[in-house]
């Protein structure tokens, strides 16, 4: 055992016990443990029999000296493990002089939890067998020969400020596929070498290096998962060249982080992994960061982004005789050939979290004018600062696969001496430091001459050569927060809302219920008699005998029994009964005889007569009379009405409409959602933002609640909150593509270029996985293909805030002005679905086209980034769609995530958001100018009744998709509103002529029904008013078809529609005055001097209309009481 110094801290490595060992000769071999760390022999063990039963107790103790200043460093510790090797001492023969051994096995010991904090660990690792020994391989089913391992150290080697601030980082080189043909394994042998540099201490940079690449042909994909190898050389056994416990487990192309993950590089990587050559190395090398090399690390990332890693081959030469199997690298450094370089994106490590990137890099020809262009990097590690390590490989042993290191007490003293043999050279010393950092200087640094050609590193692109690499840290560089801790933050800015307080019941409401619903029953009962007789009964009058009562008793009993009506009256009253037993008679368990069930039940129809009985005579006839049935508008036929009247710009009639959903069911939140978003829309920002907190208090769970919170934060300057409310819909729903989308638009807010692109590329790869998940549909599913064969997503449509947060509806909201720059909301779940089936220019997954990964595009003027690696479409079809809240509706058109966002982002009006993101939209290379594109620019601009932009963008779109139905219908909207009355109903006619319905059919019915009425094309107007009654009845339909039928002088149809209208909106001041010229026509004075009051009391506002009763209530002499 070595003695340790005093100035360093020493290691020990006990090995107590060996287990299941086996001899050449023998059942009890005698053998010994060999330590060797860092290629020196640490110390031999004592010579030990091994039992019958393979067991060996060695006890054996060596130790080395950690000297970081000096010496074993802790870049040592990481990269390299301590080797424990069993010898056999074979038993002397006859006239042998010396002792011969044979070498049984090898086991590698890993000092990484040393770099972790502990001060010590105990381990068994398994004694892998070289090749001819008597141990048995390692396989499953077979009991493994090993050794139990101590490790100690006096006290921890890193302090607490090494182990909060430090990190491990761990690069991984798999292979590199696809090679050129021109790489065959026969002729001169060839080291394939790949090298990178690491800020490693300070502002040092230190190379990794992964020598000897095995060269293979194509044939068979490398198998998953796959140990990862010690880059150490002269490994004894060929299983202690695996590192314990790391694999290469491989995974989706579309979970990578680098190049070739898109879906149609699928096919490409499938045959260059599987049938084309391939250099594998399959090699993992460590790196200790201590803290200043974590924020030197941080910062080259943010400053250089792309980080060049190059790839060469060295031949070999065979060295003299005497060093057999040895190789050595030539001197000559012409020898240097297929110089290619791969650009790693390092910026995903600066993202929050990520302490992994993984992926395929292209491999392009080195020139120093790209790889500066792209890195700032002005040195090439093999050609310029790393030439002496592919001849030396003891200086930058870090990680180096094949160094040969020794222990040396001043290894900055053994650089200088390296750096003196290298004339002509630049030291490495003087290189390194501005290698990549150099990019801060304002002048262009003296470098020689680059190399304008280099034909053989070409070859790399034309054989579509690229590396697989693997880089990971042990602890993220930018925490990210926990979503427990962004819950928090959310409870505490808005808490939950308490819930309701439970009702409770006594006898008193027993009763009480009970009387209601002996009310209810008996005038549905006496209305079914009324039904069945009520002719008879007015005809005879009081004419009528105690015989037909009694037969109309019988008949009213035979009819309930046989339509089920008295069963259901039963189960209406059964609740109430049960309430009163529960609450008046506390009867809550089994009775305990027959008897005490026949006494109670005695009891019990007793009272419940007498309460009927007290029921029926609190029924007065003018209460039974006068239970005239009314039509109870749903919540859907609700926010119809609220956004008809929001079209109409009447916000006051829109406002009456939302409270009273809200006043219906106040727990909820789409309600609290969709008010909010009028509130939006009349730039009311601060009723919005407590409309979205309530929504959000009532479940904090729910996303869109969360983004539109964030939203408002964001239009309020609130960032702090802003932020909170984005990352924390992102933890709850990962896969959600708008979440993504608007925390990207945060970050570019707060100009924090590197979260953007991170938020950005999140949202594109949940948008591709969408879009495959959608294909992978297509092919399951026969039935359906139709709904997916656009590549599109299915999400139900029951409301615009439910949990599917894919939609594609978006809604065309241009019917009328609404304020400065304020959009209108989205009426998705009252109208028929309509699908867009654009069959000329559709493909039925994303296009995704290979991009420039240094793509990085600022406009300042906008605040606007053009996002690398990016891969979506710029497909041209409007995909948006009204839907019906009984069905599903299916985005059919590839998109973009920009797109996608403003979808969303029309439906609760936030325009301000829209224009940012439009801006994205255009600049980004696979969106750019579509007909979805121009059609939302032009809704903008007709919300701002700018209509001069609004036709050019029109005429944009129109020329991209002259057959889109949603074009034609904008265009009618923008001619209606000018007042170009002609020009709007050529347009709405050609939009209900196509076979696909336009987004707002509700509306271009309306207007082109108005239209017909206008010119007096009454039978025209009757048909297109009936159609839109048949799609989404509502007030304004019904006086359409109304108005239509009295001008036709079909005043019994006038009267019915009119009536529904009235049933629908009583306050219709124009639904009244129609109703009164009805009237007036009829012969029905009173009705007709009651219809023409609220008239009056509603203020009709059109005098034509008020002047034509006027002149009718003349013509038939009554109808006006003030005459």
């Amino acid at each position: 055992m070595e003695q340790v110094s005093s100035t360093g801290k020493p290691v020990q490595i006990t090995v107590t016990d060996g287990y299941d060992l086996k001899g050449f000769k023998g059942d009890t071999p005698v053998t010994f443990v060999r330590a060797e760390f860092n290629q020196v022999v640490l110390g031999d063990s004592a010579k030990i029999t091994v039992s019958p039963e393979g067991t060996a107790k060695y006890n054996f103790t060596s130790s080395f000296e950690f000297n970081p200043e000096g010496g074993i460093t802790l870049d040592d510790l990481a990269h390299k493990p301590v080797f424990l090797t069993v010898t056999e001492v074979l038993p002397k023969e006859k006239k042998q002089r010396d002792e011969k051994t044979s070498i049984l096995g090898q086991a590698v010991v890993d000092l990484l939890p040393l770099l972790e904090g502990e001060s010590s660990f105990e381990t068994v690792v398994p004694l892998h067998p070289v090749p001819g020994s008597p141990l048995e391989p390692l396989r499953s089913g077979v009991k493994q020969c090993s050794l139990e391992v101590k490790v100690f150290v006096s006290e921890p080697l890193l302090t607490p400020a090494q182990i909060s601030g430090g990190s491990l980082l761990k690069v991984t080189l798999e292979a590199a596929y696809s090679v050129p043909e021109s790489f065959i394994p026969i002729g001169p042998l060839q080291n394939y070498m790949v090298g990178l540099q690491v800020p490693s201490v300070g502002e040092k940079d230190y190379p990794i290096l992964f020598k000897n690449g095995t060269l293979k042909l194509g044939g068979e994909r490398e198998p998953v998962p796959r140990p990862k190898k010690w880059p150490i050389a002269n490994i004894l056994a060929p299983g202690a060249n695996n590192i314990p416990d790391a694999f290469i487990v491989g995974g989706p192309y579309e979970e990578e982080e680098g190049e070739l993950n898109h879906p149609e590089d699928r096919e490409f990587r499938n045959q260059a992994e599987c049938i084309k050559k391939r250099i594998i190395w399959d090699l993992e090398s460590r790196c200790y960061l201590d803290p200043p090399a974590v924020v030197s690390f941080q910062k080259r990332i943010a400053d250089c982004r792309f980080w060049p890693v190059e790839i060469t081959r060295v031949p070999l030469i065979i060295a003299p005789k005497g060093k057999a199997a040895k190789f050595d690298k030539t001197d000559d450094e012409s020898q240097l050939s297929f110089h290619g370089v791969a650009y790693v994106n390092m910026v995903p490590l600066l993202y929050p979290g990520v302490k992994r990137i993984r992926g395929a890099f292209h491999v392009y020809p080195y020139i120093d004018s790209s790889v500066y262009e792209k890195t700032k990097c002005l040195f090439s590690l093999f050609r310029d600062t790393g030439h002496h390590l592919i001849q030396n490989n003891k200086v930058g042993g870090v990680n180096s696969p094949l160094s040969k290191p020794v222990i040396s007490k001043n290894l900055k003293e053994d650089k200088t001496v390296k750096e003196k043999d290298i004339e002509g050279k630049p030291k490495p010393g003087d290189v390194q430091a501005p290698s990549i950092k150099s990019q801060s200087s304002d002048t262009p640094l003296e470098v020689e001459p680059s190399l304008c050609h280099n034909p053989e590193g070409q070859q790399y692109v034309e054989a579509g050569t690229y590396i697989v690499l693997e880089i990971q840290l042990d602890k993220a560089l930018v925490p990210k927060r926990m979503p427990e801790e962004l819950a928090r933050r959310v409870k505490e800015m808005i808490p939950p809302r308490p819930p309701l307080t439970r009702r409770t019941g006594g006898a008193q409401k027993a009763v009480s219920d009970y009387h209601m619903q002996i009310k209810n029953i008996s005038r549905a009962i006496l209305e079914e008699y009324h039904r069945m007789f009520g002719k008879q009964v007015a005809k005879l009058g009081s004419d009528m005998d105690s015989e037909t009562l009694e037969e109309h008793k019988c008949q009213l009993s035979y009819e309930l029994n046989c339509s089920g009506k008295y069963f259901a009256f039963k189960e209406q009253l059964k609740h109430a009964v049960v309430k009163i037993v529960r609450e008046k008679y506390l009867k809550t368990t089994s009775f305990e005889s027959q008897e005490e069930l026949q006494t109670f039940i005695s009891e019990l129809y007793v009272f419940l007569v007498d309460q009927m009985h007290v029921a029926l005579n609190q029924t007065i006839p003018d209460d039974v009379q006068g239970a005239v049935s009314t039509i109870y508008t749903t919540s859907e036929q609700l926010r119809l009405f609220a956004f008809e009247a929001e079209v109409n710009e009447n916000f006051e009639m829109a406002a009456v409409y939302y409270e009273e959903r809200l006043v219906r069911e106040p727990q909820n939140l789409e309600h609290w959602l969709d008010y909010g978003a009028f509130c939006l829309l009349t730039e009311d920002n601060i009723k919005a933002q407590e409309c979205f907190r309530k929504a959000l208090s009532l479940n904090q769970n729910h996303i869109h609640s969360l983004l539109l919170c964030g939203v408002l934060a964001v239009l309020m300057e609130n960032y702090e909150q802003a932020e909170i409310f984005f990352e924390d819909a992102t933890c709850l729903e990962p896969t959600n593509v708008v979440a993504w989308t608007l925390l990207g638009l945060y970050y570019e807010i707060q100009n924090n270029d590197i979260r953007m692109e991170m938020a950005f590329h999140e949202a594109f790869k949940q948008l591709q996985a969408q879009a495959l998940q959608a294909r992978v549909t297509k092919q399951k599913s026969t039935g359906t293909v139709e709904y997916v064969e656009e590549g599109g997503k299915v999400e139900s449509s029951l409301g615009p805030w439910g949990v599917a947060n894919g939609s594609s509806t978006t809604a065309i909201k241009v019917e009328a002005p609404a304020g400065p720059g304020a959009p209108l909301s989205v009426l998705d779940e009252f109208l028929e679905e309509s699908s867009k089936l654009q069959s000329d220019s559709r493909e039925p997954l994303l296009s995704i086209q290979s991009q420039d990964p240094t793509i990085s595009q600022k406009l300042s003027n906008i605040l606007l980034k053009e996002i690398p690696a990016k891969k979506e479409t710029s497909k041209c079809q409007d995909s948006s769609t009204f839907l019906h809240p009984t069905t599903y509706g299916i985005s059919q058109t590839p998109t973009t995530i920009f797109m996608e966002t403003i979808r969303f982002l029309m439906k609760v009006n936030a325009v301000q958001y829209v224009h940012r993101v439009l801006a994205h939209e255009l600049l980004c290379p696979q969106g750019g100018p579509s007909c979805e594109y121009y059609l939302v620019l032009a809704q903008t601009h007709l919300l701002k009744k700018d209509f001069a932009k609004a036709e050019e963008y029109l005429q944009q779109a129109a020329q991209m998709d002259y057959l889109n139905p949603n074009v034609w219908g904008v265009k009618g909207h923008l001619y209606f509103l000018s007042g170009n009355h002609a020009e709007a109903k050529a347009c709405y006619e050609r939009t209900i002529s196509f076979v696909v319905d336009a987004a707002e059919m509700h509306f271009i019915f309306l207007r082109l029904g108005h239209i017909y009425l206008e010119e007096k094309e009454y039978e025209k107007a009757k048909k297109t008013y009936l159609q839109a009654c048949k799609r989404s009845p509502s007030c304004l339909t019904w006086l359409g078809l109304g108005i239509a039928c009295y001008r036709l002088e079909e005043l019994t149809e006038a009267e019915d529609a009119l009536s529904e209208a009235n049933a629908l909106n009583n306050y219709n001041a124009e639904v009244w005055a129609y109703l009164a010229l009805v009237c007036l026509k009829a012969g029905r004075q009173l009705e007709a001097e009651q219809a023409y009051k609220y008239t009056m009391k509603l203020k009709l506002k059109d005098e034509a209309l008020l002047a034509e009763i006027h002149m009718v209530q003349e013509t038939v002499g009554f109808g006006n009481p003030s005459f």
